[in-house]
């Protein structure tokens, strides 16, 4: 594997490769887990050339969020990719990204106020902003992005038409613990009493299933309340079913088998940790 530690060793060296090869990039921001390998055996299933990126962005972080805390894994990282045959790592400093001087940044619009948005302003203009970049400097032919950030997959196919990149987006369905709790970089943060408590959220989904299962003509509001009971005792930021591709509010009183992309979403914190969810409505009516 090579590790391409500059932007313009990355240019150089996957320029000489555009129009030959197809290259697909993961974007990432390292702590890799079986999660993060999964995007990879889709990226190398549709192309000739994987690349990594490995970048912990301050630009999608708040004044009071974790970026300094945030793990890095280098050693481990380079490990799995090499495990799993990537060719490429792009593995950058914060100075080559953003240089002095640097202004401009991606507004991502109406999407990126919505769920997460609303408790981590900026948040998606940094994630728009970094994935433009990285796709511009990586030469992409297409990119893979998981479905557990399904509002960030949202905001990355949205900049791709709107800026007509010219690259295909694709996305992997998330990748779950035993228990059913979806992987994620912040699961190591949770202490053993708490990763218990984080039970709690795929029990939520379960339960949103078997009864969509059992009352097909369930509404918005039923499925939200049997949430709400669900996760009593958790601190909730947001349990949401959306409509559409901009993940627009559903009405509470519309039936979910009337809607045409009906999606649950969850954001609860346990102790300092964030952990958030989301699973279509569509297929389970």
């Amino acid at each position: 594997m090579l590790v391409l530690d500059t932007i313009r060793k990355a240019q150089e060296v996957l320029g000489q490769l555009k129009g030959k090869e197809t290259i697909a990039l993961v974007p990432t921001m390292g702590c890799l887990h079986e999660g993060h390998l999964e995007l990879v055996r889709l990226a190398q299933k549709h192309s000739q050339k994987v690349v990594v990126s490995i970048f912990v962005n301050p630009l999608q972080f708040g004044a009071n969020e974790d970026f300094d805390k945030y793990p890095r894994t280098l050693e481990s990282d380079v490990e799995k990719l090499k495990s799993v045959g990537v060719q490429y790592l792009f593995y950058p400093n914060v100075h080559d990204l953003y240089p002095d001087g640097f202004s401009n940044q991606v507004q991502v619009g109406e999407l990126g106020n919505r769920l997460c948005g609303r408790f981590r302003p900026g948040h998606f203009n940094g994630v728009a902003t970094v994935c433009l970049k990285l796709f511009e400097i990586c030469r992409a032919d297409l990119a893979v992005f998981g479905e557990k950030d399904f509002q960030q997959l949202q905001v990355i196919r949205n900049l791709v038409r709107d800026f007509n990149l010219p690259l295909s987006i694709l996305s992997c369905p998330t990748i779950r613990e035993n228990d059913g709790l979806a992987m994620s970089s912040r699961n190591r943060y949770l202490s053993q009493k708490e990763r218990e408590l984080a039970g709690v959220v795929p029990k939520t989904l379960r339960r949103l299933r078997d009864e969509l299962g059992t009352y097909p003509s369930a509404t918005v509001y039923d499925l939200l309340a049997t949430a709400r009971k669900s996760l009593s005792g958790i601190e909730v930021q947001y349990a949401e079913i959306t409509e559409g591709a901009n993940l627009k509010t559903a009405a509470e009183e519309a039936l979910i088998s009337d809607l045409t992309s009906p999606r649950f979403f969850l954001a609860v914190k346990i102790g300092n940790t964030r952990l958030i969810d989301n699973m279509s409505l569509k297929e389970l009516r």
